[in-house]
């Protein structure tokens, strides 16, 4: 529906109106980016313009152009992130950290980030993914005798006198910066083999799947695919097929569609204009998808059977959790350094 949005209102937002003053952009060289985008824009645009049931608007009254993008970050501070090129290595000021790894086991687990604060020159700002992250790592650190004091910023850390602090930023992985004379400490350092870095690797493996989903020229022929309300078939590739209009030349009006295959070798033609009822099938082998058969209620069942084993596994988790309130518990000891050591092998969200 939000495709939509321009014909009931006279202006829409974007996510620069929702910027305070002081935002800072960030962002690397965009032109590629600019260009890959518009360009699948439009071939999308042509490509839905012939639905009668779905109108398609077209592009530029929907997204932001390339000019107009940068036309709203002028109104902010700005950090360009752009390749080195052999030209620009006297601005190359950022270092590689020395191996910064939490040992577990040992007598210190943090012998390596105590002789890199002691021998550095520069100032040790440790970071953590969130807030909550953040507590978790001072109170490992405290049993560590490591006491470190908590900042809000960069900036608040930058205009304290305070050698080494903690504070929360995103960051993958952490730098030297000589020229602040800072170095930046992130969990990817400290627990480079824990569940953050298979967290993050995680994601962007989700985010892959995700990008395939949406980019046609990425399924490759007999992929399985799953279309929302007939389940499980195989991609054969794009067809194009008349759906009874005429152009104004007189010749027929081509639609291009998805050829997918399902058990029997039945046929689906799917519009490209409703791709978003196709996602990728993410069974253990691709090779072995078992096809549904159309028509015959295969998929409505296994849909309705994974619903009723959800049902049954939550049914039988609050039996274990009403069970357990009921009993009396035990409280062990609480050692911070065993719990932080636990939370960090801990393989689940």
């Amino acid at each position: 529906i939000e495709y939509y949005l321009p014909l009931f209102f006279e202006h829409t937002a974007t996510v620069f109106d929702y910027l305070p003053s002081a935002t800072l952009a960030l962002h690397g060289n965009l032109e590629p980016a600019f260009q890959r985008f518009w360009q699948d824009a439009r071939d999308r645009f042509r490509l839905a313009q012939g639905d009668p049931e779905r109108p398609a608007l077209p592009p530029e009254s929907l997204f932001l152009t390339e000019e107009q993008f940068f036309t709203h970050t002028h109104a902010h501070a700005q950090l360009v992130l752009r390749e080195p090129t052999p030209e620009s290595k006297e601005w190359e000021h950022f270092d590689a950290l020395n191996h910064l790894a939490v040992v577990r086991g040992a007598e210190d687990p943090l012998a390596a980030l105590k002789a890199h604060i002691s021998q550095t020159p520069h100032r040790v700002l440790l970071l953590a993914e969130s807030d909550g992250r953040r507590e978790s790592l001072l109170d490992f650190l405290r049993a560590s005798q490591l006491s470190v004091p908590a900042f809000e910023s960069l900036e608040d850390f930058q205009t304290s006198t305070e050698r080494v602090g903690m504070a929360t930023a995103a960051l993958s992985s952490g730098f030297g910066w000589p020229e602040a004379g800072l170095d930046l400490v992130t969990e990817t350092e400290l627990f480079a083999t824990g569940p953050t870095a298979r967290r993050r690797k995680k994601q962007e493996q989700v985010s892959d799947v995700e990008a395939l989903i949406k980019d046609l020229s990425e399924l490759q022929l007999g992929d399985p695919v799953v279309h929302y309300a007939h389940g499980i078939g195989r991609y054969r590739g794009l067809v194009n097929m008349s759906v009874g209009q005429i152009q104004a030349d007189g010749s027929p009006a081509l639609q291009e569609f998805l050829h997918l295959e399902y058990a029997d070798q039945a046929v689906l033609y799917v519009p490209v204009s409703q791709l978003q009822l196709i996602s990728r099938y993410t069974g253990v082998s691709a090779d072995e998808a078992p096809l549904h058969r159309l028509g015959s209620g295969q998929w409505e069942k296994a849909k309705r059977r994974a619903a009723e084993q959800i049902r049954d596994a939550a049914a039988e988790l609050l039996n274990i959790y009403a069970r357990r309130a009921a009993r009396e518990g035990h409280a062990f000891r609480f050692s911070a350094k065993d719990y932080e050591v636990f939370a960090n092998d801990f393989g689940f969200e």
